[in-house]
């Protein structure tokens, strides 16, 4: 059967998929998301015929161990997943210099685009000049590591990096780089990519299929390699009704992650649908889909239709694009139609006229309740009532961030915050002077509009001028705390952030601070208003204006036509291109010196790069018969900020020492993301995190452990004895192991910890992808093994049987469990190994093996 069908428009003819010549009726029963995939899978391999069997069986209810390939057609990487693996690049290249090949071959097939948004940090806050002076400050701090993407990016030509100031990755996938269709010669085809950052799916707000994926799975497709996909779970969300005045985007996404997060999504594919769909702009749709993760989810796909398009032409897309983007999508029926009733594995309904003003806290994302409950939520979060006092109140507001991709990207919920601003500064309201105020949008053109609406005085007046244009707060860059905060934490009051991003895990936003609630933008302000959690903040009065009279949230919430209106003044599609041109012409990148070769020059003597210890031809598969000695025994929800951190580095800390003892400033360390090109330091700061309990002995710090026999250790020095024994080791760990970022340091902190095997209850998509790609298996536990109330020690033993020859995907597994008192047990498990690729991987040793492999002339 002929595969692709011609379209005439315009003078051209494009070939594209022919869909539904070969998928007929059952083409309308098929949720986007599999349309997509499956119009991918033709393209790449041309094959179709199992491709057909496997949706047949899976719309009729069975199991299919079908495999789909997906090309993406582009990869998006940020300042700090870019590092390591533009080190590992680094690496591999002096690998094959030293093997006497052309280290040149080594460059991305894919066009990779890489935005520095991660590390700027609100050093200087509620002053003219905070913009200006957090720039250059963290240029000047990461001026080593930025030189060495710049070299990257002047050897391997199908690298671009957009400079710091040019906004957040999300932001600029949404308004620069996403173009729902793409046209290849005489072939035009939908958008489909991948970033490594588990927030990637923002882009799926505008009908462009992505998602996150880890670092080492980058480097493999960016190299050629295709991912293989298990057939995925398919989640519908029907959506019917419309947000009622008051209800804001960011309430609907945190609905969405609490239901999801109940059911369980973790690596399916979510997809909305429904009339309620078109009601929502694509700006609304994109904060859904940014919170894919959070939900647990691999998207948050929103099928793209003619609002999708109105989105490209507000951000200045050139006409010939938007003009194709129908004609193509709707001849493969990849046009949304709100009337559509997809065949999903299961489905929700949400009706968005139910909906409420929201937070969501104060530990995880999920737990959204009203915006009445703040104080309820704290009290029970601290586990006891918050007593009143002189000074910082106990329950105080300590930092008020609008922040993040997740909400800075909607002109309307920046338009409702500056709206709700303005009228504070007309009433004389500020926030009290303990709290960290700070506005660092996802864009450089959120300045024009805000100015353009009358909006931005008013945001300076009341401590929110902008700060960054990057993730700041949301990622831990937050910054110095303000005096009064860190006396207050001294006297053990509750201190709070509220911030309008994606994560409140404990520590996340600041090390000291473990409570912290997600909000809107506009109730990111009241909250800073307020200065406290205490009372109702929607019907409280949240202050006192200079006559004595309350002043109320109603009293300053925008209406609806109000927003309307600012947004008509607002935006100008000629400046989401303009702002980005002015903003990647930065004197301070300019400057900055690029080596002029093809292997990088390591500096023996550096503090932020070295040559990695785990690149090597010499890499084994660690798979095997063995009895392990057990590591750490770590909880639930250990995300990938308890094993790996990105924030500030303690001088006191292991990492601290370390970079103290080659010259390092104690008073500027600089955070842990920003050494990610460095090893020594990264391995130093594994499971630092105060959190990250571990089960093993009692009353252990944190980053601590014990051996066999009783001694307490660092968990790196730890690992480093057990193998010059010859022991091998594993961990353990509860449900949900490895959430959050997409950070690929965690799995290679475990390599370096020389862990065989992970064995957790359940665990999160990217990072078990990214332990597979360092060459460790996942082992998820089947029975009802509870590894942290299990009472381990040091001195047991674990026996595992996982060998090469044998290894097939979700194979059973019997571990064997020998306590230190004589007794055994059973512990069932199987390996959570997805796909045929992943077993190749595991027994080559890794993804930075089969790459030398591919390139290297055998022995």
């Amino acid at each position: 059967m002929n595969q692709t069908k011609s379209l005439n428009f315009n003078g051209q003819t494009w070939h594209v998929t022919d869909l539904p010549a070969l998928f007929g009726a059952r083409l309308e029963r098929l949720p986007h998301v599999i349309r997509l995939l499956a119009e991918n899978h033709i393209r790449a391999t041309g094959e179709s015929t199992e491709l057909i069997e496997a949706l047949d069986s899976w719309m009729d209810g069975r199991s299919t161990e079908f495999e789909f390939v997906f090309h993406p057609n582009r990869l998006l990487m940020h300042d700090t997943t870019c590092t390591p693996a533009l080190a590992d690049i680094a690496g591999l290249r002096d690998v094959l210099a030293d093997a006497g090949c052309d280290p040149s071959v080594l460059t991305p097939d894919l066009p990779v685009e890489v935005s520095v948004d991660h590390s700027v940090a609100v050093d200087l806050y509620a002053h003219p000049d905070a913009l200006a002076r957090n720039t250059s400050a963290e240029i000047a701090r990461n001026a080593e590591r930025y030189s060495f993407m710049k070299w990257a990016a002047g050897v391997m030509k199908t690298l671009n990096v957009n400079p710091p100031g040019t906004g957040i990755m999300h932001t600029i996938n949404l308004e620069q780089l996403a173009t729902l269709i793409v046209t290849e010669d005489d072939r035009a085809h939908p958008d489909m990519m991948i970033g490594t950052d588990s927030h990637t799916p923002m882009v799926n707000g505008i009908g462009v299929l992505a998602w996150g994926v880890g670092g080492l799975e980058a480097e493999s497709a960016m190299f050629g390699q295709p991912l293989s996909l298990a057939f995925p779970e398919v989640v519908g969300v029907r959506l019917t009704g419309a947000l009622r005045p008051g209800t804001l985007a960011t309430d609907l996404a945190l609905e969405v992650t609490h239901r999801l997060r109940e059911i369980g999504v973790t690596g399916s594919f979510v997809e909305f649908y429904g009339p309620g769909v078109t009601t929502l702009s694509a700006d609304d749709r994109a904060v859904v889909a940014n919170m894919a993760p959070e939900y647990g989810a691999s998207t948050g796909f929103f099928p793209a239709d003619a609002e999708c398009v109105s989105y490209l032409r507000r951000t200045g897309r050139p006409e010939a694009l938007l003009a194709k983007i129908a004609p193509v999508l709707r001849a493969q029926r990849l046009w949304f139609e709100p009337g559509d009733t997809p065949h999903f594995d299961r489905e929700i309904v949400i009706a968005l006229d139910r909906l409420t003003p929201l937070i969501a806290g104060p530990r995880r994302p999920q737990d959204r309740q009203s915006a009445t409950e703040a104080e309820a939520a704290i009290v029970g979060a601290v586990g006891r009532n918050l007593v009143p006092g002189e000074g910082v109140p106990d329950g105080a507001i300590g930092i008020a961030a609008i922040t993040s991709c997740t909400n800075t990207s909607s002109p309307r919920l920046l338009i409702a915050a500056g709206l709700l601003a303005q009228k504070a500064q007309m009433r004389g309201l500020t926030p009290p002077d303990w709290v960290k105020t700070s506005l660092a949008p996802g864009s450089p053109s959120a300045a024009d509009m805000l100015t353009r609406a009358g909006l931005m005085d008013a945001l300076d007046a009341i401590g929110f001028g902008i700060v960054g244009y990057g993730c700041t707060t949301c990622i831990g860059n937050s910054g110095p705390l303000p005096e009064r905060i860190e006396a207050a934490l001294a006297e053990d009051k509750a201190i709070t952030a509220v911030l309008s991003g994606n994560r409140n895990f404990p520590g996340r936003v600041h090390p000291k601070l473990d409570l912290g609630f997600l909000a809107s933008p506009p109730l990111v302000i009241a909250f800073a208003l307020k200065g406290r959690v205490q009372g109702d903040i929607l019907t409280d009065p949240i202050g006192i204006d200079p006559s004595g009279a309350p002043v109320h949230l109603s009293d300053l919430w925008p209406s609806e036509a109000e927003i309307d209106a600012a947004l008509e003044r607002a935006i100008a599609p000629a400046d989401v291109t303009s702002a980005f041109v002015e903003a990647r012409s930065n004197p301070d990148w300019a400057a900055l010196p690029t080596p002029d070769c093809e292997c990088f020059p390591w500096d023996p003597d550096s503090r932020n790069l070295r040559r990695p210890a785990f690149v090597s031809r010499d890499a084994v598969s660690r798979l095997g018969h063995y009895q392990a000695t057990p590591l750490m025994v770590l909880g639930d929800d250990m995300t990938t900020d308890h094993i790996s951190p990105a924030g500030a580095i303690a001088p006191d800390s292991p990492a601290g020492e370390w970079l103290i003892e080659r010259g390092g400033d104690p008073c500027n360390l600089n955070v842990y993301a920003s050494y990610r090109g460095n090893w020594e330091v990264m391995l130093r700061g594994l499971f630092t995190n105060k959190s990250a309990v571990n089960h093993l002995a009692p009353d252990l710090p944190p980053a601590m452990t014990v051996l066999p026999g009783g001694t307490r250790m660092k968990v790196f020095e730890a690992a480093d004895a057990l193998h010059r024994e010859g022991r091998s080791t594993i961990l353990l760990a509860g449900h949900r192991y490895g959430m959050g970022s997409s950070r690929d340091w965690a799995a290679k902190g475990a390599a370096l910890l020389g862990l065989r095997a992970v064995v957790a209850r359940s665990f999160e998509r990217i990072h078990r992808s990214n332990l597979i790609g360092m060459g460790i298996l996942p082992i998820e536990l089947t029975g009802g093994f509870i590894p942290a109330e299990a009472e381990i020690t040091a001195d047991d033993l674990f026996e595992i049987e996982v060998t090469g020859p044998n290894l097939r995907p979700r194979q059973e597994v019997v571990i064997a469990w020998y306590r230190a008192t004589g007794e055994s047990q059973k512990v069932l498990a199987r390996v959570a190994v997805d796909t045929l690729q992943e077993v190749e991987l595991l027994k080559t040793g890794g993804v930075l093996k089969a790459i030398l492999d591919r390139l290297l002339p055998e022995d």
